[in-house]
């Protein structure tokens, strides 16, 4: 669906594929931004921004506005990204994600900024099907430079190990190789970009939880998760640390409509992972950060980064 001046209603996010790092010609590489991933549009100067799962969310970050005083009649890919110290932080990230009208003070200790570093269209030119060396060119010409909006450097003619040792060395979360020839493949997952993390994240799907003890009695321990499979939600362990008081209070919050009498895990969860477990409604998607997995592929020294209000079960399977 298309407006009358042939501006995009709605251009799904291309997805990198997990994989080695590339090396030789043919390649350019970017750092990869530990945010929320949203499109763009600004048309009459508006901004309309979208979530990989089609949630509107530009009233939660009202401070992106400045893009219709930059540009126009374009629609542009990033990510939004809080800051803790200059390097990107997505537990402070966390504070603005749920929040659909923030207050002065809120956008005052945590505000964000848009890193663009793709544009799909302007001046009523569809670029999706252009190479990805003439939609960087384009988007660097925009001049898009500004508090709140950025664009962030691409490196071609080096080593991608040399990039990944910057990224290494600035704490940033890892890189994305990005073949030059490559189009624009709208909600793909394309081999023609390459995710690199330093860092093991995985997102997963809450499926119950067990409560807390000491003082966390009264609300959640931890939470018991799993990654969706054709065969059903697998089981793949828990996860008890890195909540903060006020992280608990709202999963708590959120988890206790969801509950059902039986787990939602098609195989067996180890008995003392299912003692006086709550089990819900797999509907929740968050993201950990771990070690590895075990041999029987359970998370270990896993720890808890936050819910992903921008994606859902659905996206996990792509």
């Amino acid at each position: 669906m298309e407006r009358r001046t042939g501006f995009p209603d709605l251009v799904r996010p291309m997805l990198a594929t997990a994989g080695e790092l590339p090396d030789g010609p043919g390649w350019a590489f970017e750092f990869k931004w530990d945010g929320v991933r949203a499109v763009a549009y600004v048309l009459d100067r508006k901004l309309r921004l979208m979530t990989r799962n089609d949630l509107e969310v530009s009233r939660s970050y009202p401070e992106l506005r400045a893009l219709g005083g930059l540009v126009d009649g374009v629609v542009l890919d990033g990510e939004v990204v809080a800051l803790d110290r200059g390097r990107p932080s997505f537990g402070r990230l966390q504070s603005r994600m749920h929040v659909g009208r923030p207050t002065d003070d809120l956008l005052a200790r945590v505000p964000v900024v848009y890193y663009v570093f793709d544009l799909l269209f302007a001046d009523g030119e569809r670029l999706v099907d252009q190479p990805y060396t003439r939609r960087r060119e384009l988007l660097e010409g925009l001049g898009l430079a500004a508090a709140q909006v950025q664009v962030p450097p691409r490196f071609t003619g080096v080593h991608g190990e040399d990039v990944l040792t910057a990224a290494r060395d600035h704490c940033l979360e890892g890189v994305v190789a990005k073949r030059v020839t490559s189009r624009y493949e709208p909600g793909r997952r394309s081999r023609s970009w390459i995710k690199v993390p330093l860092l093991h994240t995985q997102e997963v799907v809450i499926g119950g939880w067990k409560p807390g003890d000491g003082r966390r009695r009264g609300t959640v321990g931890s939470l018991l998760l799993g990654i969706p499979t054709p065969d059903g939600l697998h089981y793949i362990g828990k996860v008890g640390t890195g909540f903060t008081q006020a992280i608990l209070d709202d999963l708590h919050d959120r988890l206790r409509p969801l509950e059902q009498p039986r787990p939602p895990f098609t195989d067996a969860v180890p008995p003392e992972h299912a003692r006086a477990a709550h089990w819900t409604r797999p509907d929740l998607v968050g993201e950990v950060e771990y070690r590895t997995f075990t041999e029987d592929g359970r998370l270990r020294h896993a720890s808890w980064r936050g819910l992903r209000p921008d994606k859902t079960p659905d996206d996990l399977r792509r």
